[in-house]
């Protein structure tokens, strides 16, 4: 389980309909406090992409049903992230996907860089 952020960009790699792509897959788990994985990288060391992959990525898990758990409202989803103090998710990240998916979201609502 812990592999499959390398192994999804090894199987990325290849691809051209992507401009580099592997960056995002690799470094999806990287908690923003440096405690995730692969490398343990921290704040902005973990690339843009692989932020917005991270926070878009786990709100998918929260409310996809999975065999071992059944899946969480909407809501819930977004108070899980929006409770996040920037240990595991970057918070302008976290700011923007909140602003976007619930459609109130207005060019000066996303943080500058997102």
């Amino acid at each position: 389980m812990r592999q499959h952020p390398e192994v999804g960009a090894e199987i990325l790699r290849p691809l051209r309909a992507f401009e580099r792509p592997e960056p995002a897959v690799l470094h999806h788990h990287e908690n923003f406090d440096g405690t995730g994985y692969p490398y343990g990288l921290k704040g902005s060391e973990v690339p843009l992409a692989a932020r917005v992959v991270a926070v878009a990525d786990a709100f998918d898990a929260m409310t996809s049903d999975r065999p071992y758990r059944a899946a969480v409202p909407v809501m819930e989803a977004f108070d899980r992230l929006d409770a996040d103090d920037g240990q595991q998710w970057d918070r302008d990240v976290v700011d923007a996907f909140l602003a976007l998916y619930s459609g109130n979201s207005r060019t000066a609502d996303i943080p500058e860089g997102l």
